[in-house]
């Protein structure tokens, strides 16, 4: 049985948009260990744990801010890197009443990024 997707992708696939592309790659790589390169000519494919996620020039679009939802290993070292590498604290890691360390921050882009690790279920 075959997929309308690529192998490996999901069905929905974020695309981010921005003014320097490559400098939106090397943050998400030194944020979330993103896994990918910079492509000049087409958009940037990047797996960030199991999803990949495509970076392109807002040139043709304009700039369209994102809300990601991302799980990561570690919450407070993931969110350490984000505001590191230039991003503004929105949230500062936390307990959510739902069972996620969770942190907020806004890229240099405008893109906002909820970081999050499963913790626990609260009942």
């Amino acid at each position: 049985m075959t997929t309308p997707a690529p192998q490996g992708w999901h069905s929905v696939t974020p695309r981010l948009f921005a003014r320097d592309v490559a400098k939106m790659v090397e943050f998400l790589k030194s944020t979330f260990d993103a896994v990918g390169e910079y492509q000049q000519d087409a958009p940037s494919i990047l797996l960030i744990g199991d999803s990949v996620v495509m970076v392109s020039s807002s040139e043709a679009r304009g700039a369209l801010p994102a809300f990601l939802y991302v799980y990561v290993a570690d919450v407070d070292e993931t969110y350490r890197r984000a505001v590191a590498a230039g991003a503004k604290t929105l949230e500062n890691p936390g307990l959510m009443p739902y069972g996620d360390r969770r942190a907020m921050v806004q890229d240099p882009w405008d893109n906002i990024w909820q970081i999050a690790t499963r913790r626990e279920l609260l009942r």
